[in-house]
């Protein structure tokens, strides 16, 4: 079972290296690393789990987060009617398409590999289609918007050795771009 010692920390080179693509069909030890990296993703959304555990709560993982040069994430979170999880294990992601229209998240974003906060906005597409394979090897092809296209964009940054803060206004941090509206 992962825990937040195995997650590695901003600083360590592992984050900033590009993750090499997963030969397919995936091994049993990807599976076996996909199948934990998504357990440790719901159980640090459970309170009683998390708290027994020490895991702070995350909506994604990366395998890079993992020092696991591999190109492998998990989401998991609510939609945004809070009716049913949105949940996908992706091997091998890719951005296929992109809206020009930005999106960002009012409060930032965090990340379970950066332990302090950074302030600022971090504009990503506001809608995305992605295309990669699932576990088992199928091909998958996801249209994200809102929310879920902030948390899968995070995710496939980690997999190019590229962090959230990269992506702030140094200068003026909390300047919306003109074509970029909140997600709520």
């Amino acid at each position: 079972m992962l825990t937040m010692k195995d997650i590695i920390r901003d600083g360590h080179p592992g984050l900033r290296t590009k993750a090499e693509e997963v030969s397919l069909p995936i091994s049993r030890e990807d599976k076996q690393t996909i199948d934990d990296m998504l357990e440790f993703i719901k159980n640090s959304q459970d309170d009683k789990i998390a708290a027994k555990l020490q895991l702070r709560s995350g909506v994604g993982l990366a395998a890079p987060q993992l020092n696991i040069n591999k190109r492998m994430l998990v989401i998991h979170f609510f939609d945004e009617q809070k009716n049913d999880y949105i949940t996908h294990q992706l091997i091998n992601p890719k951005i296929v398409s992109h809206s020009v229209e930005k999106s960002y998240l009012p409060q930032g974003e965090g990340c379970l590999s950066v332990d302090e906060n950074i302030p600022g906005l971090v504009h990503r597409y506001a809608r995305i289609t992605v295309k990669g394979f699932n576990p088992e090897g199928k091909e998958v092809k996801l249209r994200l918007n809102r929310f879920a296209a902030i948390v899968a964009q995070h995710e496939i940054d980690h997999l190019n050795g590229v962090m959230f803060y990269d992506h702030i206004n140094h200068e003026d941090p909390f300047k919306p771009e003109s074509n970029a509206a909140p997600v709520e």
